[in-house]
């Protein structure tokens, strides 16, 4: 019996790359357009990133400088704080000494904590020797020392020297996880200075725009909340995440770079 042989085709052979001009085997992934765009849009993102924090660092350690040059100061009066306020809309933490009687009955309560005790700052309302008005941060109460009945400290009547820090007003809540402000309770979780003043009745006309801080009472002869309790604190991370970005910057560049030599390489 004849066996009939066919003539191999060679389909089942492996087939040998071939290369190309350039050496490299044909059939090899380069990158494409979108690669390139999306590396060029990612790393100018990141620089962006980057240079804005290096002009928060800037602002921030102006900002700290300013306020340390301020709180060396001799305290000013309220009308030169006032001037400076008009002229530039920021008199946070300038030292100021001024005179005026309290007016207790209005006092409303902001919630703090001063050094791990929960509680309150007593904000009280302040007739001037001038005939304005300005809200004072006296200092801070136990959490049960709002209940007048249980303090052992009497209000403080009549005119005295105050020497405090003047303090920015906010425009508005400093973000959505801040509780709103309770007035009709006289309870507050940030310094809404037109509303403080709607519920403690002043006149708007006559009301100096920013608050004070309570260091020092001179006249008082109680002990009253705890003044002095201004704590500066302001990070500065700026130039870790400026660090952050820019190194972010050059690693997606050595990536890109090593993907692209990769794919071009002459392949033996």
């Amino acid at each position: 019996m004849t066996r009939a042989v066919s003539k191999g085709t060679g389909a089942d052979k492996p087939i040998s790359p071939v290369g190309t001009s350039d050496g490299t085997k044909r059939g090899s992934r380069r990158p494409g357009f979108f690669f390139y765009l999306f590396t060029l849009v990612a790393f100018c993102i990141l620089l962006l990133l980057g240079n804005w924090q290096v002009q928060r660092l800037q602002w921030k350690e102006a900002l700290v400088a300013t306020i340390g040059s301020r709180m060396q100061q001799a305290p000013v009066t309220l009308a030169d704080a006032r001037a400076l306020w008009d002229k530039s809309g920021d008199v946070d933490y300038l030292p100021v000494h001024f005179t005026g009687a309290f007016i207790n009955d209005q006092e409303q309560y902001y919630l703090a904590t001063h050094e791990g005790q929960s509680g309150w700052y007593v904000y009280t309302p302040m007739r001037l020797s001038d005939g304005g008005m300005l809200i004072v941060n006296r200092g801070f109460i136990a959490y049960d020392q709002r209940d007048v009945s249980r303090r052992t400290w009497q209000p403080i009547e009549g005119t005295v020297e105050i020497v405090g820090l003047a303090r920015n007003r906010l425009d508005k809540k400093p973000g959505w996880v801040v509780p709103e402000n309770a007035p009709q309770e006289r309870t507050w979780y940030w310094k809404d200075i037109d509303a403080m003043a709607s519920a403690m009745g002043l006149d708007e006309n006559r009301l100096v725009p920013f608050f004070v801080d309570v260091s020092t009472t001179n006249g008082a002869t109680n002990a009253g909340p705890v003044g002095n309790v201004t704590r500066v604190v302001l990070p500065n991370n700026h130039l870790q995440y400026a660090v952050t970005w820019f190194g972010l910057a050059l690693a997606l560049l050595a990536v890109a770079a090593f993907f692209v030599w990769r794919a071009f390489r002459p392949q033996d």
